[in-house]
């Protein structure tokens, strides 16, 4: 990683534990569309256990374990943690939820073969790096058994605030404090080599609104 990058992954991780503080539970209680879909997608492949990456909050992993799932709950931000393991004590599921404070740039928890499902909402379109998104989904390949999905959203670069704000590089711009890699869609298809691609679906989400794509993708078995 270089100088800025690493500068500009300390300025985000500082960015998101300060937004979770002056704003707790700041996405609501209500699932994202695509965790809705993703439930559907993994309860269809048998999965019973999820490992979300950058859960934030918990808006969609708490779903996932009201849904009866058993839900590994992964983020770099201490604060939005622990507001997640708060609201899983308070919706009674907290016996389904695990939380650990975890850097994506990092090999993921988990050994080979061991998770049923992966789901990331706008995790890969933080501010990582080409080669560091292509490591990590090698990461969610190696934690996935045979027939694992992997759920993902990201913002596309037909979206409002492509090349806005403050450019970094690498299809990287930080607009209104928060940077984000907007993916073209040969990314997506790069990433689903030597898998199952089963969809990318264009949605909304938001007021601006945010472009975004879903990504499903399987392990082969």
């Amino acid at each position: 990683m270089s100088e800025h990058e690493q500068e500009l992954a300390a300025a985000q991780r500082e960015q998101w534990q300060q937004t979770y503080g002056e704003h707790p539970g700041m996405y609501g209680e209500e699932p994202s569309e695509p965790a809705v879909h993703a439930a559907e997608v993994f309860r269809a492949g048998s999965a019973r256990e999820v490992l979300e990456l950058g859960a934030g909050h918990g808006r969609d992993a708490l779903f996932f374990a009201r849904e009866g799932f058993t839900v590994l709950a992964t983020d770099f931000s201490p604060v939005g943690l622990e507001q997640l393991r708060e609201t899983a004590h308070a919706q009674g599921v907290a016996e389904r939820v695990t939380t650990q404070v975890q850097d994506v740039r990092r090999p993921l928890p988990l050994p080979d073969a061991s998770a049923d499902a992966v789901f990331a909402h706008m995790l890969l379109c933080m501010a990582l790096s080409t080669p560091e998104i292509h490591a990590l989904v090698a990461e969610v390949r190696r934690v996935l058994r045979p027939g694992g999905a992997f759920v993902y959203t990201v913002r596309h670069t037909g979206d409002a605030h492509y090349r806005a704000g403050s450019g970094h590089g690498d299809d990287i711009w930080e607009h209104g404090g928060f940077a984000v890699h907007f993916f073209p869609r040969d990314l997506v298809d790069h990433l689903a080599e030597g898998w199952i691609l089963q969809e990318v679906h264009t949605f909304e989400e938001g007021g601006l609104p945010r472009r975004l794509w879903r990504v499903t993708q399987t392990v082969p078995r």
